[in-house]
């Protein structure tokens, strides 16, 4: 199965899931997330641009889905511009962001393969997608040429399916879907299209290796000054997520473009 057909594959699956997906973002958007989540973006953005006004800075969000990053960004005053490579997702995102749509640019657009002019900006933030990417470090490479020197990236991702290749990884995921159960829980991990998921998961590369200590390696390579946060999840996740998904942890990647 060529690496081109993953891309259509992801294409198709997250057109519908789209709605529910969607759905998700919503309700962070209602919830005590959308404070969390914004609090950790604002400080690192401020961290590492202390004396610009956010209207000065040009975000670029990959992998928008249902628009949750740009729409919190471009509510706190940040010049934003989100694509996504699927359409439906695009449109979630627009009905989501409400009279914000229009302060937000949105664009389709393949993660590895950016349209935008060289150093076009300060910052790019991505949350859950390098894991489902079939070239990640070409995704890596593009999203350092579009940043200027100096400029951000910040990157939130886990190992989510790293139970297709690991027994004690499937022990723990199992352990997951009991405790989610016992508690009366939704379960993130079980619904129609599903197996599709995994099916993609398993010929992507990323679910089979061990991170973020390859994305560190990768993007030092790129001329990144890395720093990995692998206990970023205890202050975003709220007490269902990290029931649903404490055998996959999130981290934050945080890379700064030198030279």
């Amino acid at each position: 199965m060529s690496q081109e057909s993953i891309i259509d594959e992801n294409r198709a699956y997250w057109t519908r899931r789209a709605p529910g997906y969607s759905q998700v973002n919503r309700l962070e958007l209602r919830t005590l997330s959308r404070r969390l989540w914004l609090e950790t973006l604002e400080g690192q953005l401020q961290s590492q641009f202390p004396d610009r006004a956010p209207e000065t800075l040009r975000v670029l969000e990959v992998g928008t889905g249902p628009g949750f990053f740009a729409i919190l960004l471009a509510g706190a005053g940040y010049a934003v511009t989100a694509v996504d490579l699927t359409p439906s997702m695009l449109e979630e995102a627009k009905e989501n962001a409400g009279p914000l749509a229009e302060k937000i640019e949105f664009l389709e657009m393949n993660a590895e393969a950016l349209t935008f002019a060289d150093a076009s900006f300060d910052a790019v933030v991505s949350r859950n997608l390098t894991w489902d990417l079939p070239h990640p470090e070409t995704a890596y490479r593009e999203w350092r040429r579009v940043l200027r020197p100096g400029g951000l990236l910040l990157n939130f991702d886990a190992n989510w399916y790293g139970y297709l290749f690991d027994e004690e990884a499937r022990e723990a995921y199992e352990t997951d879907r009991r405790n989610t159960a016992e508690k009366g829980m939704e379960d993130g991990n079980i619904g129609p299209g599903f197996d599709v998921m995994e099916d993609i998961a398993r010929r992507v590369p990323l679910s089979r290796l061990r991170r973020p200590a390859w994305d560190e390696r990768v993007l030092t390579s790129l001329g990144f000054r890395v720093d990995t946060d692998e206990e970023v999840w205890r202050r975003v996740w709220s007490e269902e997520e990290k029931v649903n998904y404490a055998s996959t942890p999130l981290f934050l990647i945080r890379a700064v473009r030198e030279g």
